[in-house]
């Protein structure tokens, strides 16, 4: 479906070719200053055309907000807006009339609804996601106004050129040496901790790639630009932090918060897979040396030494930093001829046209942004809810003391 979440509602339209895309956004609170300046910046990073590393396609992306505020401020009901398609070119995709694109969305959705659009991916275009974005930008902005909350993501991996301090993949083939071997080394280097404890989007932006290592990000253009001078592509991984998050959100037990996060971030266009936390890494660790003992923060409340889980346990934040891994196939549009075969079954070649990313990631990291902003604001409304209602009954003074939160730590629960 065309819609995400519980109380924070999210719903995108839009193709690639039609006259508009955007989203209608309700449950967003009452009372908050919003422009479209607030919403722009994050449209703007997302746009095609930023470099030679994107989709030279020419889309200014300017939002347009329609409803839901006056004066520049949030009337607590719907919001619309909306960004118009400037720069399409059907014609590009004659070639789709008669061939579906291997590993795209063509076949699957004329399977599906028995009737597709007839250029640009339709729904499945990168496009939908504009309107992702911009709600994520409203959510975004109140939580960073409310709870201090910031999100950034980059660039973690192209091909096989991976950013240094980033989670070691796991061993795919363990040899005789080292499958025995309990004593392994940790999957949160100290670069990788203070870099997700420090990375800015300022930082990330610097670089074409997003990714914020100098060296590494040169590795990744050349990467990048040998798969388009070959009418090729690549894939690659996005990195995302989330912090400042309060403990107590996520809805056990289908609605975890790191199965709504997996939710959100497999519904991106192009991902293949999602970790968090040590990830698969983790799995090859004892749990004498992956549990994250608890200590006694300054202010009195509790926190973690170590961070394996990612900030999330039994499917609900602890206040620790949440971090997660996405990662993003070879985009399927390549104009290198495949042989593959009509939607009649006739053998053929087909050799795209069109403009097209060579890789996604780097345009993907706004995107990976608005999603984690969109899921912690539907967590956060739900649990507030949750602990309005239950503010408002007497209090309990029957329960043994440990079955109750100790005060010192009260102030860390929402609310």
């Amino acid at each position: 479906m065309s819609t995400y979440g519980t109380l924070f509602r999210v719903t995108t339209y839009g193709e690639s070719h039609c006259a508009s895309v955007g989203a209608i956004i309700d449950g967003c609170p009452p009372g908050l200053e919003l422009s479209a300046a607030d919403i722009q910046v994050q449209l703007t990073r997302r746009r095609p055309g930023q470099s030679n590393l994107t989709t030279p396609r020419d889309e200014k992306d300017l939002v347009h907000l329609q409803s839901g505020l006056e004066r520049g401020v949030t009337l607590g009901t719907p919001i619309a807006l909306l960004v118009k398609n400037e720069d399409q070119r059907p014609h590009d995709y004659s070639e789709t009339d008669l061939y579906p694109r291997p590993s795209h969305a063509d076949y699957t959705y004329l399977e599906k609804y028995g009737i597709k659009a007839s250029s640009g991916g339709g729904r499945s275009s990168a496009r939908e996601t504009i309107g992702r974005v911009a709600a994520g930008a409203i959510a975004e902005k109140y939580l960073k106004i409310a709870y201090g909350i910031e999100i950034v993501a980059f660039v973690s991996s192209v091909g096989k050129v991976h950013l240094p301090s980033t989670v070691a993949p796991p061993s795919l083939v363990p040899t005789d040496n080292d499958e025995d071997n309990d004593d392994a080394q940790d999957a949160l280097s100290e670069d990788f901790r203070k870099l997700i404890a420090t990375i800015t989007r300022e930082e990330v932006d610097k670089f074409p790639t997003r990714c914020p290592h100098h060296e590494t990000s040169e590795r990744m253009t050349k990467r990048i630009i040998r798969a388009k001078d070959a009418q090729d592509s690549i894939g690659g991984t996005v990195t995302c932090v989330i912090r400042n998050v309060p403990s107590g959100l996520g809805e056990p037990v289908f609605d975890k918060f790191e199965a709504t996060l997996g939710h959100a971030m497999l519904s991106i266009p192009a991902t293949k897979s999602f970790e968090i936390g040590s990830g698969f890494r983790g799995t090859e660790v004892p749990g004498s040396r992956h549990n994250d003992p608890f200590i006694r923060r300054g202010d009195g409340r509790l926190g973690t030494a170590t961070n394996w889980s990612g900030g999330v346990q039994g499917g609900i934040t602890n206040g620790e930093d949440i971090y997660f891994r996405i990662g993003f196939k070879s985009p399927a549009t390549i104009s290198q001829a495949q042989q593959t075969a009509q939607y009649d079954g006739t053998p053929g070649s087909l050799a795209a046209r069109g403009r097209h990313d060579p890789c996604v990631v780097p345009r993907a990291v706004p995107i990976v942004e608005a999603m984690a902003a969109i899921v912690v604001m539907d967590q956060l409304l739900i649990q507030n809810s949750r602990k309005t209602a239950a503010s408002l009954l007497p209090a309990i003074t029957t329960l043994p003391p440990t079955m109750v939160m100790p005060p010192a730590n009260a102030k860390s629960m929402v609310l």
